[in-house]
């Protein structure tokens, strides 16, 4: 039954994206709808991650299944391509550095973010956050007596 609702839920929102396409008065992906459609609910708390967890991860799990309809339609149409396929291969390399460039800063703009973030703990959680980041233990924010005295170094 959770498998029915969770699937409900998805084909929901995939509805309503449909739904939301048909009246605005511009041309706009359904798909793209449906994800932020499917993401604001998620934040402001209407669905919780429970209710599609399941379904999504089978649906991640078997991503490449629903890559075939375009692969078959590729071949379907390939003597149209085939007069641009110059133009399509330079978009495709441009597009491929871009990608990962725009990646490659990402990652490296949140390390520098996640080191900040870490800096500015260990000026607050001092002696207790470097052992905690040395050790992969949490540093909670309640201090307990065993804790007080291995700060102040009694044992």
């Amino acid at each position: 039954m959770r498998i029915i609702k969770q699937i409900g839920i998805i084909f929901l929102v995939c509805w309503l994206s449909e739904v939301i396409e048909k009246v605005l008065p511009f041309t706009f992906p359904a798909s793209v709808i449906g994800m932020a459609l499917l993401l604001i609910c998620l934040l402001i708390g209407v669905l919780k991650i429970e209710h599609i967890q399941e379904k999504a991860d089978f649906l991640l799990e078997n991503m490449a299944f629903f890559f075939i309809p375009a692969g078959v339609s590729i071949i379907n149409y390939f003597d149209v391509l085939k007069s641009s396929a110059v133009q399509l291969i330079i978009i495709c390399v441009i597009s491929t550095v871009i990608t990962f460039a725009v990646t490659a800063w990402s990652v490296k703009l949140t390390v520098r973010c996640m080191e900040l973030a870490g800096r500015a703990g260990a000026e607050q959680g001092g002696t207790r956050w470097r052992t905690a980041q040395r050790t992969g233990a949490s540093v909670g924010k309640r201090k307990d007596s065993v804790t007080e005295k291995e700060e102040k170094g009694i044992e």
